[in-house]
């Protein structure tokens, strides 16, 4: 038995594997495009659903799609929606710029199955495409998906790492380090002052992302082809943002101006770049992680990570911060989709972007990973480290900059040569000071107390 089918589309016939529920202009882009292997993400599909869905209510309440239609259509999307027919979406990111071929796909899958389950021809053009073009459905589709997959998952995890970070300072306020710039020994500072500059630098990162979201629920649908809404009426893209609102709980809305959503991918080429900026502060804060962890002999040995697996195939004993390591390699990861979709962004030509694909891939993934490696940095990491008192006192007592504190008292001159003694000889600085200086012991202890150091920051 043939394991195909013939299909037919305007350019002619071919082949369609037998059970396979796309067409032949599916068929055509996976012959087309065999390049990377890498299918559109399961939420930008998933939010096609959601889009189709929201079109075909709003052509039924403007009276062009009769309710049998309707309603198989919007069956067959609420599968799509629950992630049921992912199979049926092969094809690979690098395609036409238009994404054509992704939404012909769903037209394709949608109108295939829908006919059955309404026993009547649904057409994936003039009934699931009806009043659309790929040129506002696929801008569309990259703001809900993005809009969704930053209230849902985004978020949650950055407020969730940010409040183990706060629950952890708490813990550590009391424990006094030595403070380091240009990774040299500097004044002290509280575990809990450290941790505070985290937890800042997330929460503005949480505030720049919120900000972009309203741009981001801005919707190109209504526009069609080029921006003109040609086959389509006027209501309908208010129609379809009332939709999905509805279905979504968030606010969209139809955009000011339909020929910047279909010619610019802006909104998502800002939200990348506050993504970039998370990630920036990420591996800040993951580069201090590992640097305290180092050792656990021969490093700073601050702190203890959670063991979490072997760290060698060869030293026995070995323990690696494989957490931390993790979100590095994200952050990169999130850094680098940043420039390949700020160059996306710039492919805007006349009307059209010509780089969407690539734009929604990069974007859902960057706010995937990041969403995941927040949680884990914070659950695996963050939560669970431990504190290594007595090498952060040991090294705090032989910290030569603490001297800074005297000099009000005794000058910086006089101050240099107590630091410089104090580690050439490897002493403490309260032992050397009372050699060098007038001050008694009493007077230095007030001095040089860390307590006193830190400030009330």
């Amino acid at each position: 038995m043939s394991k195909f089918r013939i299909e037919k589309d305007s350019m002619g016939e071919l082949q369609v594997p037998k059970d396979a529920v796309y067409g032949a202009q599916t068929q055509r882009a996976l012959d087309n495009f065999p390049v990377s292997g890498i299918t559109m993400p399961k939420a930008f599909i998933q939010a096609l659903g959601l889009v189709k869905q929201a079109c075909a209510n709003a052509n039924h309440d403007l009276g062009g799609l009769d309710e049998s239609r309707r309603r198989a259509i919007s069956s067959i999307c609420d599968d799509i929606i629950d992630g049921k027919l992912m199979d049926q979406f092969p094809l690979d990111i690098f395609q036409t710029g238009s994404a054509t071929s992704t939404n012909m796909n769903a037209n394709e899958v949608i109108a295939n199955l829908a006919s059955k389950e309404a026993e009547l021809e649904v057409h994936p053009n003039d009934h699931v495409n009806m009043s659309q073009s790929s040129n506002d459905v696929i801008p569309t589709t990259i703001h809900v998906s993005a809009a969704i997959a930053c209230q849902q998952q985004l978020l949650p995890a950055i407020n969730h790492l940010i409040s183990v970070i706060d629950d952890k300072a708490k813990s550590v306020e009391s424990i006094i380090t030595t403070g380091r710039t240009h990774l040299m020994d500097a004044m002290p500072v509280s575990l809990g002052q450290e941790l505070s500059g985290w937890s800042a630098q997330l929460a503005s990162a949480l505030v720049h992302i919120e900000q972009n979201l309203p741009a981001l629920q801005q919707l190109a649908i209504g526009g069609t082809a080029v921006g003109t809404g040609i086959n389509a009426d006027e209501s309908f893209g208010d129609l379809v943002a009332e939709q999905l609102t509805n279905i979504t709980g968030l606010s969209f809305k139809v955009a000011d101006n339909h020929f910047a959503a279909l010619s610019s991918q802006d909104a998502a080429v800002a939200l990348s770049g506050q993504l970039k900026t998370l990630a920036t502060s990420l591996m800040k804060i993951t580069n201090d992680l590992r640097w305290m962890n180092s050792g656990p002999l021969a490093g700073i040995g601050e702190i203890a990570l959670p063991a979490l697996q072997p760290g060698s195939s060869i030293m026995p004993g070995k323990v690696n911060p494989v957490i931390p390591e993790a979100t590095a390699m994200v952050c990169a990861q999130v850094m680098g989709n940043d420039l390949a979709i700020t160059i996306a962004g710039q492919s805007g030509n006349f009307q059209l972007n010509v780089m969407l694909p690539l734009v929604a891939h990069n974007l859902l993934q960057s706010i995937e990973i990041l969403s995941n490696v927040s949680r884990l940095l914070a659950d695996k990491a963050i939560a669970g480290f431990t504190v290594n008192e007595d090498n952060i006192n040991s090294a705090l007592a032989k910290n030569p900059i603490l001297v800074t504190a005297l000099n009000t008292v005794i000058g910086y001159e006089l101050g240099a040569k107590i630091a410089k003694t104090a580690y050439a000889e490897g002493r403490a600085v309260i032992d050397v000071a009372e050699d060098m200086t007038d001050l008694s012991r009493k007077e230095l202890e007030d001095l040089l107390d860390p307590k006193k150091l830190i400030g009330s920051n």
